[in-house]
């Protein structure tokens, strides 16, 4: 950072035109790195917010639950201020949310960057012919390979942390398809068939009931004799 503190101080050129010095400065730093960096690292941290206020919320919402039961003692709302929770549900969501979130601010500032100074290197020697300059002017660049290096480790750590936060996501997309995957395992492989079997068999126990159930009525008092000897017999 203190590469750029006097940054605008150092840089001068050969002439003695009042407002040349800063016009051209402008002209090949329009934004400052440390301001711009600075801003990145404010919009980059902010999606963890989302994460923080989630948990914030689903703590509260304990506590309430405990309130209201009448059941909780000092040491249970102790418990849950250190209380961790797995990244499930509605909370895996908020998280991806936050990571995809850095993953654009990162990519954008980069291409912001490279807008802005599409030349990593830092040179020595700028020329400029902006007003008010008399005429074509030769401007130095203070510490110009401090500069660079300097530049070069930044960019190299944005670039690190958007692969870290890609291989996060693909991480998380991952455990989630394992975890529903292994899941679908102890299930039935086909359970509409599993239905149709199930409700196949109900219609024949329901069958075999009424059927059942209906038999005595078709079969009160005794057997009809066959001749009429036995109807003789019987009387």
């Amino acid at each position: 950072i203190c590469v750029w503190v006097k940054s605008e101080s150092g840089f001068t050129c050969n002439t003695q035109q009042p407002g040349c010095n800063s016009v051209c400065y402008d002209q090949f730093f329009p934004i400052s790195h440390i301001r711009l960096w600075a801003l990145q690292l404010i919009l980059v941290s902010t999606p963890a917010l989302l994460v923080a206020m989630h948990i914030a919320h689903r703590r509260h919402i304990e506590k309430k639950i405990l309130k209201i039961s009448g059941r909780g003692s000092a040491k249970d709302f102790e418990n849950i201020k250190s209380q961790k929770f797995k990244i499930t549900g509605a909370l895996w969501w908020t998280y991806m949310i936050s990571i995809i979130f850095r993953i654009v601010f990162e990519m954008v500032f980069l291409y912001i960057f490279y807008l802005i100074y599409p030349d990593i290197k830092m040179v020595r020697l700028v020329k400029c012919d902006s007003y008010p300059c008399p005429n074509t002017v030769d401007c130095f660049v203070s510490r110009p390979t401090e500069k660079t290096v300097f530049t070069v480790f930044m960019l190299a750590v944005s670039g690190v942390c958007v692969l870290l936060n890609i291989a996060e996501v693909v991480y998380l997309i991952g455990r989630a398809c394992m975890k529903y995957f292994q899941g679908a395992v102890g299930e039935p492989k086909a359970p509409w068939l599993t239905q149709k079997l199930a409700t196949y068999k109900q219609n024949e126990i329901n069958q075999l009931i009424s059927e059942h159930s209906f038999k005595p009525r078709f079969n009160v008092g005794r057997k009809p004799p066959a001749d009429k000897s036995e109807r003789c017999s019987a009387f």
